[in-house]
């Protein structure tokens, strides 16, 4: 390379001076291209020398490189030669043994192949003989049946559907003990727990009670006011009853008048305004309806106060205005005698107290159990049961949903789904149902007898039937060749849900069924 770089280098020196220089300087570029020239070619044969030495050299390098690479490839397939030769030989051993493994499989294979011909050759003589017996069984069977059914003196099917009618009596009679023992035990926890609950709240509220009626009473100072009330003519008695709609009754009672009105409120202002007439003395139509003004808004005052001191007793004071005033009306109803503004607050305690034993809200069931009669205030002007009247009302009022939800369902209308709601039905017939809280008439007391009386006489095997205790107890005697202790017992049971559906009445009514069996001999 040095050589072709000096050649080159000579070669531009001639161009140059080719070009550039004088005659003198071609002369001399000749003499100096000549030297070079023979530079030139001595460095070429030198460079051809050193190629041809470098080129045997790496020729001769090859040949040992090829020679150590054949050496070793030889060297190498000698090694994997006597690998694959020893892996052979093993592989040849492996499959001669398997050869040998399958040989004795296959031997064993024809050993069992030949026994399985045998058994299913002893199968299929079993078989042949299994029919046969079966087919001997059958007719056996069926000439056992027949038999059975010329002496039972029935078919197999009224067989079979007398043993499962036997089946279902004697699930039903144990059915029936098992529920008589759970009820047994769950009626005693309940009647322990109950009973302390009630007598508590019982015993915490003592509330005095007071009989009304429908028809008010005004004391006359002397007879000779009938005639004045009277007026010309009965000028003055048919305006009275125009204006306040209030039935004057003027008969031979000394001193004495009396006033009849569904309406409790309306006939409270007729009351006080044929009061102050009698007072002032001045009676005529003019004057009349001035004073019927005067009391009616005398009424309202006292119909307002009322509701909120029953309000302040009970201890609820964020009620609604309008509700304050339709239970304020209510102290001028009764139902059963019994005072049905006296019966809110007295439910409200009770609710409260149990609320109280039972941990719950107690604020929530007092506001219930104050609430659910309050549509009797409104039943003369709507059409409906009082429950679901006071429900509307309260649910028109924003009231709680579990207060409208209690008012609705405290008589039965709308199945119960809050423990508020079944606490103040219990509320309410504990108030109801005590002694000396209401009254009913001899007509309603006889009838409610006599159809307990019908119900239990109604039932096959009932001997007689007692109503007890002003009919709070219904005792049944039943034959006892007809009716077992399990029948008696679900006769009870059948006995009470009818009397619960078909029948009002406060409180509860015991049912009680006894059989008695007599054995009676004569000693001769």
């Amino acid at each position: 390379m040095e050589a072709v770089v000096l050649i080159v280098g000579a070669l531009a020196g001639i161009v140059v001076g080719f070009f550039v220089g004088t005659q003198y300087q071609r002369k001399q570029s000749a003499t100096v291209l000549g030297s070079a020239e023979q530079q030139a070619r001595a460095l070429l044969d030198d460079a051809r020398r050193q190629a041809e030495t470098a080129r045997r050299e790496a020729a001769v390098e090859a040949r040992d490189e090829a020679l150590r690479l054949r050496q070793g490839v030889e060297a190498e397939a000698t090694k994997l030669r006597a690998e694959v030769e020893v892996e052979t030989r093993t592989r040849l051993s492996e499959a001669q043994q398997r050869e040998d493994r399958l040989a004795g499989r296959e031997e064993g294979l024809d050993a069992k192949a030949t026994l399985l011909d045998r058994r299913e050759v002893t199968l299929h003589d079993r078989e042949q003989a299994l029919e046969a017996a079966r087919a001997e069984l059958e007719s056996a069977s069926e000439e056992h049946r027949r038999r059975l059914e010329q002496v039972a003196a029935m078919t197999a099917a009224e067989a079979k559907v007398v043993l499962i009618k036997q089946i279902e009596e004697d699930a039903k009679r144990d059915a029936m003990g098992l529920v008589r023992d759970l009820e047994q035990q769950a009626r005693e926890e309940a009647d322990r727990r109950s009973r302390k609950i009630v007598t508590l709240a019982i015993q915490r509220v003592a509330s005095e009670q007071t009989s009304e009626s429908t028809v008010a009473v005004l004391p006359l100072p002397s007879d000779d006011m009938k005639g004045r009330i009277i007026g010309r003519e009965g000028r003055n008695i048919r305006a009275f009853e125009a204006v306040t709609g209030v039935n004057l009754i003027i008969d031979d009672t000394p001193e004495a008048v009396l006033l009849s009105c569904f309406d409790p409120v309306r006939r409270e202002i007729g009351r006080l305004t044929l009061e102050k007439l009698v007072s002032d003395g001045r009676i005529h139509p003019a004057r009349i309806e001035e004073t019927y003004d005067r009391a009616k808004q005398e009424v309202e005052g006292e119909v307002r106060r009322a509701g909120e001191d029953a309000c302040l007793e009970v201890g609820i004071t964020d009620l609604h205005p309008e509700l304050v005033r339709v239970l304020g009306r209510l102290k001028y109803r009764t139902s059963y005698g019994q005072n049905v503004l006296r019966h809110l607050i007295e439910t409200a305690h009770l609710a409260g107290i149990m609320a109280s034993e039972l941990g719950m809200d107690i604020a929530l069931a007092k506001r219930c159990g104050f609430l659910h009669d309050i549509g009797k205030a409104l039943t003369h002007e709507i059409e409906g049961s009082h429950a679901i009247i006071g429900a509307e009302l309260a649910r028109r009022l924003k009231e709680r949903p579990e207060v409208v939800h209690a008012i609705e369902a405290h008589h039965g209308e709308v199945e119960q789904r809050t423990i508020e709601a079944v606490l103040t039905q219990a509320a309410d017939a504990i108030s109801g149902g005590r002694p000396g809280a209401r009254r009913e008439t001899l007509e309603s007391y006889v009838k409610r007898l006599e159809r307990l009386e019908e119900i239990a006489g109604s039932y096959p095997g009932v001997d007689k039937v007692f109503a007890m205790q002003a009919g709070r107890e219904v005792r049944i005697m039943v034959k006892p060749e007809d009716v077992d202790d399990v029948a008696a017992q679900v006769l009870a049971r059948d006995m009470a849900k009818r009397v619960e559906q078909e029948l009002q009445y406060p409180g509860q009514i015991k049912i009680t069924v006894v059989r008695e069996i007599r054995s009676i001999e004569y000693a001769k």
